[in-house]
């Protein structure tokens, strides 16, 4: 099924020879590699921070490694996102960052947060901002950002547990000292959606800056009931103090609320049911979701020596959710009858994370040492309640109380509560049984070392361990039961890279992280997970980075990552097997300028994993994980004020469920783009997704809960800085 997919891309790909898109010019691109050399020293005198020349983040740096370090010197696979990527490819969320990028790809998140799946492992919690753990259930907005990083492969060394197939740091923008300038940018949709960003910085002396990002959404799609609206807003401080240090005050607040649109069922052949994906399956009063925080976060970076940087960040944040969905979890084609289910969750969490890092440069024997001492605190309060519905019907019938049988026609016959059934009778439900309510309180406390060695010109060894020490409490408030675990883990990574030449590394990497069996969210650790050790994971890669040339870099990546998960023995509970599960594959990327006119991202990977039972494979592939994934976006600038885009993402088919009983088909969606700049402060630019207005699948949460993607429309977008 990967044919038609391998054809079209084949297409695109000489297409965009002919007609590629608009980008910045390698000239512009060469100078931002000049400019980030000049400030290399100034960034080292004062510790982390984001090169910028003109505006825009030079992407060569990765932020999310407590220093800015080139990418050419990381020995794992990334991929790096700037914000004018984000503006020029039209993304608005995170999803549409990972459809772009090799080696990872979407999950549904049941409708409500992001879920992103890392080389076939999927979370909802491997997200980070600036390097702080975000792994609160939401989606992410894009409005505040100078770049997305994503790193694949295990990663506990610097972030801790989870990570187990990569993670996804966002870096938000600063204050920019010495600069007072307004940016703008207004969209609207061709399917109801429209959204207004503004980046306001102004210079507050010599030597600080305060700089205000906030952005208005209005949500809505081509799904009957889908409405939304999002505010979000970050006011941040920089102050230079000195030559030495550099302190960032940032606040963050959001307020969102959405519709919950968890897609539609598979057929009796496991394919999606097509000629039901005008319907949507929700009740508009009770599909629903609402997101509210408040994030406070501190960084101060200091130049104790030429040598000798510290750096020490803190981070607050106080979030309120409120999830009500009721949704199809059965389909019978013969009847057209679909099966429901509902409930309501809300979560309420506060977040402490306190750390820091010293780095450290020093020469023993002719040897270079880039140490890096680190240490984090976490305190996490995290309360869950979950009440499944229960329809009245379903109780006088005597049946499962909380799933009913509807006829699977448009407009849906439910709303308020209140539904006619597949019989004809009417049903009213409400969510009044309880399934969960559950306190838990986290404690993590962690210590590493990292020593980057610089043996000769052409061999650095990177060297490292982590310490972690997990504790979590749950309290079960139905039972008044008290159930608590602590897990300590010491995490290694090895990397060696070798570079024949300054823009050619060839590196091996080996490392390792774990998952507590609290899982990403924390809600309970009832038996028999509280008896047993924390999943392990591992992983092996071996890669080469090429930079061709300022500008323009070639990636690839061999890997294989191993889960060993320990289970109770259905023998005899009082013994654990072991069960261990493998996934290997190739990732390759090309991106930058090939010509002054020519911008280009392509990537390509491959991913195999089977999933592993007690006695070994089970002949089921892992769900949501294609075989083969490719992507590409141009950008040509036709003449000084026209340019244009043009770009492709496709996956191969994949399975919805870890039965293997329902596929995602194979699917290739071409996106365009036209920019047009009628001053050097003010650009008109369209967007248009599914240029062909391909029928498509892209996500799943469950064989009943497939995602039917946005046709073929577009965004009309206004940007400007002044």
């Amino acid at each position: 099924m990967i044919l038609p997919i391998a054809r079209t891309a084949l297409l695109l790909g000489c297409a965009s020879i002919a007609f590629p898109a608009f980008a910045e010019t390698a000239a512009e691109a060469s100078a931002a590699a000049d400019a980030a050399e000049g400030a290399t020293d100034a960034s080292d005198a004062a510790g982390p921070q984001i090169v910028v020349t003109g505006g825009v983040l030079y992407s060569n740096r990765l932020n999310a490694l407590k220093t800015p370090t080139p990418v050419i010197d990381v020995p794992q696979s990334l991929s790096i996102v700037t914000a004018d990527q984000i503006v020029r490819q039209g993304f608005d969320s995170i999803g549409d960052i990972v459809a772009y990028t090799p080696g990872v790809t979407n999950s549904q998140g049941e409708g409500h947060r992001d879920s992103v799946v890392f080389r076939g492992v999927r979370s909802t919690a491997d997200f980070f901002v600036d390097g702080v753990r975000d792994d609160v259930e939401y989606y992410r907005g894009l409005y505040n950002l100078e770049q997305v990083e994503i790193l694949r492969g295990p990663n506990a060394l610097l972030f801790g547990r989870g990570g187990t197939g990569g993670i996804l740091n966002r870096v938000t923008k600063k204050g920019v000292v010495g600069e007072t300038f307004v940016g703008v940018r207004a969209s609207a949709g061709s399917i109801g959606a429209y959204d207004i960003w503004a980046d306001v910085n102004l210079a507050t002396g010599d030597n600080a800056a305060l700089r205000i990002n906030a952005a208005y959404e209005h949500l809505d799609n081509h799904r009957d009931l889908f409405d939304g609206e999002q505010f979000s807003v970050n006011p941040t401080f920089r102050a230079e103090l000195g030559s030495t240090t550099t302190v960032d005050l940032s606040y963050e607040y959001l307020n969102h609320e959405r519709f919950i649109d968890r897609g539609i069922p598979s057929d009796d052949n496991g394919d999606p049911a097509r000629f039901l994906q005008r319907i949507t399956f929700g009740d508009p009063a009770n599909n629903f979701a609402t997101f509210e925080a408040h994030v406070l976060r501190g960084t101060i970076q200091h130049s104790f020596a030429e040598s000798l940087k510290g750096n020490f960040t803190a981070s607050y944040g106080d979030y309120d959710k409120v999830y009500s969905n009721v949704f199809p979890v059965g389909y019978n084609p013969a009847d057209n009858e679909v099966s429901i289910d509902g409930y309501i969750d809300s979560g309420k969490r506060q977040n402490l994370v306190l750390s820091g890092n010293l780095i450290g440069e020093l020469d023993t024997g002719g040897v270079g040492h880039t140490l890096i001492l680190g240490g984090e605190y976490i305190e996490t309060s995290n309360d869950n309640t979950r009440f499944n519905a229960v329809f009245d019907t379903a109780v006088a019938d005597g049946r499962r109380a909380d799933v009913e049988i509807f006829p699977a026609v448009r407009p849906f016959p439910l709303r308020g509560g209140v539904g006619t059934l597949a019989d004809g009778r009417t049903t009213n439900f409400g969510f009044t049984a309880l399934n969960d309510d559950t306190e838990a309180d986290l404690t993590v406390l962690s210590a590493y070392i990292q020593d980057e060695i610089k043996v000769a010109e052409w061999l650095r060894v990177v060297l490292g361990a982590r310490f972690d020490s997990f504790e979590i409490t749950v309290l079960d408030n139905r039972t008044g039961t008290v159930r608590t675990r602590k897990d300590e883990e010491i995490t290694p990574r090895l990397g060696l890279i070798v570079k024949p030449q300054e823009n050619l590394s060839l590196y091996t990497s080996y490392s390792e992280t774990f998952l507590p069996r609290s899982g990403d969210q924390f809600a309970d650790i009832n038996p028999p997970a509280d008896a047993l050790d924390p999943d392990t994971f591992s992983n092996l890669e071996a890669g080469v980075k090429w930079d061709i040339r300022p500008g323009l870099a070639l990636t690839g990546a061999v890997f294989q990552i191993e889960q060993s998960s320990p289970q109770v023995s259905d023998a005899n509970p009082d013994t654990l097997d072991v069960v261990d599960s493998k996934i290997r594959g190739f990732e390759a990327q090309l991106q930058g300028q090939v010509t002054d006119n020519w911008f280009l991202s392509a990537g390509y990977s491959y991913l195999d994993g089977e999933q592993q039972g007690r006695t070994g494979p089970t002949g089921r592939r892992l769900r949501e994980l294609p075989e083969h994934m490719f992507s590409i976006w141009n950008n040509f600038q036709a003449t000084d004020q026209l340019g244009f885009g043009l770009g492709l993402t496709a996956q191969d088919d994949s399975f919805a469920d870890n039965g293997n009983t329902a596929t995602l088909p194979a699917y290739a969606r071409v996106d365009m783009a036209v920019f047009y700049d009628v001053s050097d402060n003010l650009r008109v630019q369209v967007n248009v997704e599914n240029l062909l207005d391909e029928l498509y699948f892209p996500t799943a949460h469950s064989a009943n809960e497939l995602t039917v993607a946005p046709p073929l429309n577009a965004r009309l977008t206004i940007s400007g800085r002044f």
